[in-house]
């Protein structure tokens, strides 16, 4: 089954629409302007880089009780806003204190005025003011004074190259003079906050006045023994709604925090005692040598001590999109800025409040509020419910206001409650309390407050969750939106193989070499190859002092790969790299699939060493060198040759890289730095050395994950970098192709030819493409937006700063955490930490519970909602009583509301929701099959309940029993039945669309637990609390009618799930049948905003 079909992309291709992109990234391809006239504010698709007003509009259209609650864990527009406003001040204030101090230094230079003495600080030659000074200044003259970096190192006990030694006692000393790279965090909400919260709820408030007037006039009436029950009884009912409301949103919040935590906790690699190890940020101090490579964050303030063509991104401090070139001149590094090319070292001079970037964040403390489009849906579907129930509510309020003042309702013994010129004032007043009590309730029991936040819980449990599944998620909206996802655009190298790679194949001096032994190479051509892989190369080899033999190779996995083949080779690679100086370095580019570095040897020519894609690499060749360390011509017989080879190589799903050099005139090397810094490296005529074949095999259990994700109408597409033939090898052996006929165009494709297409016929071919191959990130892009556009809900994985565009693009963008740069995290959505695509089915596991979690508690929710409803206004308007009255209601309401959130919200995904297609992002969320099973339970629970109502003295044998002992008995017993419908109803709420609603209940802990909890205090209620509740203690066959009454609801659900219910969506039958009433209203609105316009444009 393909993804077209089962995922029905095609079906919602004109509704999914994306809001606008800004900044640096290109604009999204769906405008949220364009449908802003006819979505309601309610249906929002995406809010990932939704308009300000998009956002303004659902929350003015939201009916809310308890706005601090309902609002909590969306975006503070109030407070972003302010954000916006101090960062714009302290980027002004911290230019314009630049400004002063370049001036002040200019007039230091004319009057000959000296910098800030290295005054020694314990056991360092300088202390951290003048080391900030220096640097906030970007003053070279001081740094100059202090002796240049090497001087500079020298005054921070710091080696340049081996960096400060790896001693916890060291490092101590090093944060005890210079500060910690920690910035001071704003503490969460305490506890006592959400409480306070949670007493904003108008309607809880309007209980409490209520209680308290019912206290006072009980008191006056019935004496302080009797008379303090009912009052007490609803206050009490309200503080432990607020309690456990306050309880469960703290549990959330602090489960937020600590995710916030993890993803602040960036990972560097440091270089230490001379060997690059993995720290946290935090762990960074004064002194510690950093490489720097494209996409990383600068984690501290500091000095470059090597850069080749070092470019930074200054913009998150400076707010200008302006990209800043790094040499001697402007040596100086602010911390939070951003690698925008090249690569090299630094030397940190500053770290945590002493740098400006610090001080930025201590100042704007991060707000980890932001809507999900599913909590802007059910504030809709909140919104609605609640206007139902206020309707009822008012009704009730009015039917019952009217019956008791005109003599139609009775007291518990018969008699008339109001008799117009009899009854006292007090008790007038107390009736009408009464009465206001439960029109009241009935509001809160009708207005889902919880709904909404339904979705922060079942989200956090989620995320948390996740992290164990090696996905840490960035953007809440990213974990529903996965569930709608409908094709996953992956890399090949670390996601879908191990990205453990081994040279296992070579060909060296025009033929293919059998093993790694020099033995079998000339000696100039073997010398020439181990330049060529020391030099131009980003990794490392560390060797442990004191006779270690284990090397640690250190690098990305394909130099670590070419490293370790070289070392085989006999390379020794700090001898190597002292040998020759490096006098320029051309990075490797995703765009050019190649990296190159210009060395010189003393009384040597200049050698230009590249390395990269091995047919892009062998096309600049005109020569190549043979076993006898002679030039040969690269004919086109050899050029053939070495084609086929790479052909062959890559057939057998081997990444091919070739090595090749040229030489050069020492003269033509430009001498000037910043001359050098623009040198363009020679890349032609080049001299092929060696072409070897990387294997990286495919991770075990891909090819399950690749076979899940399409069986769930997931099409899983490669995009990689590497050679066609090579994407066509391994996605053969995942199982994204399936046979040899689809590995062929137009499922597999070159990256140049896809981005040489139009845009319509970009969008037919997108749409059958399993593999691109030799792809830049740019073509990346360009699928992404050709998919989007075909109504696919895309989902794509990155490493590289350039794979940022397309991450943001994306509906959801997944990093990766392990080779994944920083802009590319920051792009993101969703991190995976293990870069295994088999954790990026399980996000869509995730994704697709959330969604269906969500469901299941609107569906017991609802159910719980109706039968309240109708029991409560029918009883109402026939008798002018209700059966449920306010304290029974507020402790329906904790079930439904914060434990039926807990319990329904927190269900761990299961294989089932992979046999499903994705969730379209504007199907309904109540659908058919939802509304089939609430309206069966709700239509069961008001019939039963309400003939025991009517009827249920005579039923339960109470006819002898006094009028009030058996009201009380037939009410306790429609109440005690009530809330065991809905306890037995949750287990029908856990598996909506499956007959076995068991499956898996005692895994999961936390709905056993609720379900017991609320077992447990239903009976402490019956049995112990009738005082406070208004019930009276039930026999044993009382309880076995009230447990027979709810367990029909479970077998009533079997029967039910044998409905065939019609695919069309309910709302949108009723929209038909009620469009040709609504038809002329409409237009007759239309001509009225039409004439509005046209006045206002005159």
């Amino acid at each position: 089954m393909t993804s077209s079909s089962k995922g029905s992309p095609h079906r919602r291709r004109h509704s999914d629409v994306e809001a606008a992109g800004t900044g640096l990234y290109p604009q999204s391809t769906y405008s949220d302007e364009d449908t802003e006239a006819v979505d309601s504010p309610f249906d929002i698709i995406s809010t990932k880089n939704a308009s300000i007003h998009r956002l303004k509009r659902w929350r003015q259209a939201a009916l809310v009780l308890n706005a601090s609650r309902r609002f909590r864990y969306t975006l503070d527009l109030k407070k972003e806003e302010e954000k916006k406003q101090v960062l714009r001040k302290i980027r002004a204030h911290a230019q314009a204190i630049r400004a002063a101090y370049l001036f002040k230094a200019a007039g230091e230079r004319v009057n000959g005025a000296s910098v800030i003495p290295a005054t020694p600080i314990g056991d360092f030659g300088i202390g951290e003011e003048p080391l900030t000074i220096m640097t906030r200044d970007k003053n070279t003259s001081a740094l100059l004074e202090y002796g240049g970096v090497k001087g500079l190192s020298d005054l921070l006990r710091t080696d340049l190259e081996k960096g400060v030694i790896e001693d916890d006692s060291e490092l101590a000393k090093r944060k005890e003079v210079f500060g910690s790279n920690t910035y001071p965090q704003k503490k969460g909400r305490s506890f006592w906050r959400f409480l306070w919260e949670s007493w904003q709820d108008l309607t809880l408030i309007i209980l409490m006045v209520a209680a308290a007037f019912s206290l006072a006039l009980g008191i006056k009436t019935e004496g302080i023994q009797e008379g303090w029950y009912d009052g007490a009884s609803i206050a009490f009912a309200v503080l432990l709604v607020i309690f456990v409301t306050a309880i469960s949103d703290y549990r959330q919040s602090l489960q937020f925090q600590n995710l916030n935590e993890e993803k602040r906790n960036i990972r560097m690699k440091v270089v230490r005692a001379g060997r690059r190890v993995e720290v946290s940020i935090y762990d960074i101090v004064v002194g510690d040598v950093i490489p720097l490579n494209i996409g990383d964050q600068v984690p501290a303030d500091g000095v470059v001590i090597t850069g080749y063509s070092l470019a930074i991104d200054e913009s998150s401090m400076t707010g200008e999109s302006k990209i800043v070139h790094k040499d001697s001149k402007d040596p100086f590094l602010m911390s939070g800025c951003k690698v925008a090319d090249g690569s090299g070292t630094m030397l940190v001079t500053g770290v945590g409040m002493h740098t400006e970037w610090g001080m930025l964040m201590a100042s704007i403390s991060e707000d980890s509020g932001e809507e999900t489009p599913l909590q802007v849906r059910l504030n809709g579907v909140a919104t609605f419910i609640g206007i139902v129930g206020l309707t009822v509510a008012v009704f009730v309020l009015a039917v019952l206001v009217g019956r008791y003042f005109t003599g139609h309702s009775v007291d518990d013994n018969g008699n008339q409650e109001f008799k117009a010129g009899h009854t006292s004032f007090s008790h007038a007043i107390d009736g009408f309390i009464r009465i206001l009590t439960i029109a009241v309730t009935i509001v809160v029991v009708a207005v889902p407050e919880g709904l909404p936040l339904a979705v922060t819980l079942t989200l956090a449990y989620s995320m948390r969750k996740m992290m164990r599944d090696k996905a840490l998620v960035r953007r809440l909206s990213a974990c529903e939106t996965m569930g709608s996802a409908t094709t996953i655009c992956s890399d090949k190298t670390g996601t879908l193989t191990l990205n453990q790679m081994t040279v296992v194949e070579s060909y060296v001096g025009g033929k293919k070499l059998e093993s790694a032994d020099k033995s079998h190479m000339s000696p100039m051509l073997c010398s020439l190859i181990i330049e060529g892989i020391a030099q131009n190369s980003n990794g490392s080899v560390f060797l442990p002092e004191g006779g270690g033999t284990e090397m640690e190779v250190s690098g990305s996995p394909t130099e670590k790969a070419i490293l370790q083949w070289g070392l085989e080779l006999g390379m020794n690679f700090e001898a190597e790299r002292k040998r020759s100086s490096i006098l320029h370095v051309y990075p490797f580019s995703s765009e050019k699939k190649r990296g190159g570095a210009a060395v010189q040897a003393p009384d040597s020519p200049v050698h230009i060493h590249w390395k990269g894609a091995a047919e892009i690499v062998l096309s600049s060749c005109s020569a190549y060198m043979d076993a006898d360390d002679q030039l040969a011509v690269m004919d086109e017989e050899k050029a053939a040759y070495f084609r086929k080879a790479i052909n062959d190589m890559a057939a057998s799903s081997l990444r091919c890289v070739a090595i090749a050099y040229r030489t050069y005139e020492a003269e033509k090397v430009p001498k000037n730095e910043e001359e050098l810094a623009q040198w363009a490296l020679p890349d032609d005529d080049l001299v092929l050395l060696a072409i070897v074949g990387i294997k990286d095999p495919c991770r075990p259990g891909v090819k399950n994950a690749v076979e899940l994700c399409q069986h769930a109408g997931v099409k899983v597409r490669m995009v990689t970098g590497d050679n066609l033939q090579t994407a066509r090898a391994i996605a053969l052996e995942c199982g994204i192709l399936k046979s040899e006929e689809e590995a062929r165009e137009p499922f597999i494709i070159e990256g140049k030819t896809f981005r040489a297409l139009s845009d319509a016929h970009r969008e037919e071919v997108a749409e059958n493409l399993s593999v691109m191959g030799r792809s830049s990130p740019n073509d990346k892009l360009l699928l992404v937006q050709a998919l989007k556009r075909r109504g696919h809900v895309v989902a794509v994985t990155g490493d590289g700063t350039n794979d940022a565009p397309a991450l943001h693009e994306a509906d959801i963008g997944l990093a990766m955490g392990i080779q994944g740069t920083e802009v590319a995290k920051e792009s993101s959505d969703i991190i995976i930490l293990d870069d295994n695509f088999a954790s990026v089915v399980k996000v869509v596991r995730w994704g697709r519970s959330v969604y269906a979690n969500i469901q299941k508690f609107i569906q017991f929710q609802l159910t719980v909602n109706v039968a309240a409803l109708v029991i409560n206004v029918v009883a109402a308007i026939s008798s002018g009583d209700v059966p449920l009255n306010a304290v029974q209601l507020l402790w329906v309401n904790l079930i439904m509301d914060t434990l039926g959130a807990l319990a329904l919200a927190t269900e761990p995904p299961t294989d089932h929701l992979m046999d499903r297609p994705p969730v379209g992002r504007r199907e309904p969320l109540i659908t058919n099959i939802m509304w089939r099973n609430l309206l069966i339970q709700a239509i069961y629970q008001v019939t039963v309940l309400l003939i025991l109502n009517f009827d249920g003295k005579h039923i339960l044998n109470l006819e002898k029993e006094t009028h009030d002992h058996a009201t009380k008995v037939k009410n306790t017993l429609i109440f005690n039945a009530f809330v065991l419908c809905q306890i037995f109803n949750e287990f029908n709420a856990r598996k909506p669309d499956e007959f076995n609603v068991f499956s898996g209940v005692t895994k999961n802990h936390l709905f056993m637990g609720i379900i017991a909890l609320t077992l447990t205090l239903q009976v402490i209620i019956v049995f112990f609390l009738g005082k406070f509740t208004t019930t009276t203690r039930l026999n044993w066959w009382q309880w076995l009618v009230s447990v027979g009454i709810a367990f029909v609801s479970w077998p009533l659900a079997v029967i039910g799930k044998f409905i065939p219910v019609p695919e069309t969506p309910l709302s949108e039958l009723i929209t038909r049948a009620l469009n040709p009433l609504w038809k002329p209203f409409r237009n007759l609105w239309k001509s009225v905003r039409k004439e509005r316009s046209n006045s206002s444009g005159q």
